[in-house]
């Protein structure tokens, strides 16, 4: 691996097409801004239309050598997802790079369109149904990838299979953590799911570390706690690194060679908040293969989005 690797170390991405989810601020937005400087045409997939379209025009403006689309997509509902996924196929041909980004964090209770825990329902499962219904595309693209965004905070995170909802004793933290353990048990089921299949396409995960986003401000402007508000800006300023330097991980887990399926990519600083992307390791519930499948199952049914017949599907159009 190359010692502090930047953008710089990016190789060329003309002819390259990529969906970064929650492109419109953040850590998807770094990320998009250096997809498309590399050349690759960047779709920004965003559920608040004038941001999504701000952030074209920002990214515009650096006169990139790719290009830069706004779609509007809602994780937090099916129908929406499902939406974007027909709009996109009939638009585009090939999908080299998913790039499952887009997250809340630490919401006082809320549910999704579907009636799903807010945080479990967008950050898990929308990105588990988006993939899915993209799987077609994806899997006709040789060697494409699928790049999740978890969080060190997995680390306290347990899949609840009694209340994977949050319906009885809510707390923001852990189902927050909940849902970003689940990230990464799909990342390596996904996986073995392309390896079983003898697919080429491979999927990675990635964590930013401790970076400065609007993420961590949401849960406090939705409680309208002002010294709450504070505290993260105090906080941020004092400990977190730069937007920038958080995509890093997810670029590296993007388009470095030296990548493989299955791999986990965070900061190679203390204690994984900040510094170079390096490959790192998540906690052993995270690598376990009966919890990951019986949550891919599970995520199924919630989803109505079903793997298998789009694998079969694709073999059967590969062989004909």
């Amino acid at each position: 691996m190359v010692d502090n690797w930047t953008t710089e170390s990016m190789p060329d991405l003309t002819g390259k097409t990529a969906i970064v989810t929650g492109a419109n601020s953040g850590l998807g937005y770094e990320t998009a801004l250096a997809l498309a400087a590399k050349g690759a045409r960047v779709i920004v997939a965003s559920r608040d239309a004038s941001k999504g379209q701000v952030a074209v025009k920002q990214i515009e403006a650096t006169r990139p050598k790719g290009s830069v689309i706004f779609m509007p997509l809602d994780l937090a509902d099916l129908t929406a997802i499902r939406q974007f996924a027909t709009q996109f196929a009939g638009q585009f041909k090939s999908l080299d790079l998913l790039i499952n980004n887009a997250g809340v964090m630490h919401l006082p209770y809320r549910t999704t369109a579907d009636g799903f825990e807010m945080q479990f329902g967008t950050n898990h499962l929308g990105h588990f149904a988006l993939t899915g219904l993209l799987l077609p595309v994806l899997l006709r693209t040789s060697k494409a990838r699928v790049v999740t965004v978890s969080s060190g905070l997995h680390r306290s995170g347990h899949i609840n299979f009694d209340d994977l909802n949050a319906k009885s004793n809510y707390s923001e933290f852990r189902a927050y953590s909940q849902s970003k353990l689940a990230n990464l048990l799909f990342t390596y089921e996904l996986q073995r799911q392309f390896e079983a299949h003898q697919s080429d396409v491979i999927a990675v995960a990635a964590h930013p570390g401790y970076s400065a986003t609007n993420l961590q401000f949401g849960a406090a402007r939705m409680y309208g706690s002002v010294l709450r508000e504070r505290v993260m800006q105090v906080a941020n300023s004092l400990f977190a690194q730069s937007a920038a330097m958080g995509a890093l991980p997810t670029l590296f887990a993007a388009v470095s060679p030296t990548v493989h399926g299955g791999d986990y990519i965070g900061p190679k600083g203390f204690q994984e908040m900040r510094g170079y992307p390096a490959v790192v390791k998540s906690n052993a519930e995270s690598y376990d293969v009966n919890v990951a499948r019986r949550l891919w199952l599970v995520s199924e049914q919630l989803t109505g989005v079903q793997y298998e017949p789009l694998f079969q599907q694709q073999l059967a159009a590969a062989h004909a």
